[in-house]
């Protein structure tokens, strides 16, 4: 399903996707996390695949070292948006 602008009209879905991509991208900016910290953290969201899409979008990547961090282009992301958003069950 694609969302589209009209007449200035942006449809709850895709705000709240945005804000749920924010929230991941603040979440993953606070410390190191592992791929079963994001599991754990965000399975709780089955319709939303807000994580895998920020790995398509080259906003996060997977370490050497098994964690998951962001990248330059998911911290501009992060930066420009001045979000600082809470932790999703403290994980």
């Amino acid at each position: 399903m694609q969302c589209r602008i009209v007449s200035g009209w942006v449809p709850a879905m895709t705000e709240s996707v945005d804000l749920l991509r924010l929230q991941f991208l603040s979440w993953v900016a606070d410390r190191p996390r592992t791929r079963t910290d994001v599991m754990e953290a965000w399975r709780s969201c089955p319709r939303t695949s807000v994580w895998e899409d920020c790995v398509v979008a080259g906003l996060v990547r997977f370490d050497k070292d098994k964690t998951v961090s962001l990248t330059a282009r998911g911290r501009a992301v992060l930066d420009d948006s001045g979000a600082s958003l809470c932790d999703p069950g403290e994980n």
